[in-house]
């Protein structure tokens, strides 16, 4: 491996790492802010990135709750996503990529990806209901605009971690051969 291949993986191991703080900052922020919310209700217009719910909060707990919860689940699975990436970046051997655990950590990135794009598409069809309800909700999507990219992101993963399994399989063939 070049040198200069070894730099831009050491460089995208960092940038996973600043993005993987970065989530957890968010995803811990949103679950204090929530816990907040439940003890403090006429705080909610002060919650975090000026996400003020008060007006859902008043009009329905239910639609309050339903939707912060769906905030809060995508927000922790990006956060594991971004685990995960990190833990397969740090283990993964470049002299020999195909072995079991760079392919289970490739399908289990899928698994989440496709959980958080499925997950955020369920949020955006239920937020146009509510908002079909007069809810107000355009403050909350920020949070799942992008859940067809999530999904489309799942498939072209998944088959990359359909061709390392094989390539394992190969692999442990060709080690028994010799």
């Amino acid at each position: 491996m070049s040198k200069r291949d070894n730099f831009v993986f050491k460089a995208l191991h960092i940038v996973a790492w600043v993005i993987f703080v970065g989530l957890c900052i968010e995803a811990g922020a949103l679950i204090v802010n929530f816990i907040f919310s439940l003890f403090k209700p006429e705080f909610v217009q002060n919650l975090y990135q000026k996400l003020d719910l008060s007006k859902m909060y008043h009009l329905s707990k239910w639609a309050f709750f339903g939707m912060y919860g769906f905030v809060l689940v995508i927000s922790i699975l990006k956060a594991v996503l971004f685990y995960v990436v990190i833990r397969l970046i740090s283990k993964i051997d470049l002299l020999k990529p195909f072995n079991s655990f760079v392919s289970g950590q490739i399908t289990k990135i899928s698994y989440y990806t496709l959980s958080i794009g499925l997950i955020s598409y369920l949020a955006r069809q239920t937020s146009n209901t509510l908002l079909n309800r007069g809810f107000e909700i355009d403050a909350l999507n920020q949070f799942w605009g992008d859940s067809q990219a999530y999904i489309l992101m799942a498939a072209v993963i998944y088959v990359i971690a359909t061709i390392f399994s094989r390539g394992v399989e190969i692999q442990n063939e060709n080690d028994l051969t010799v």
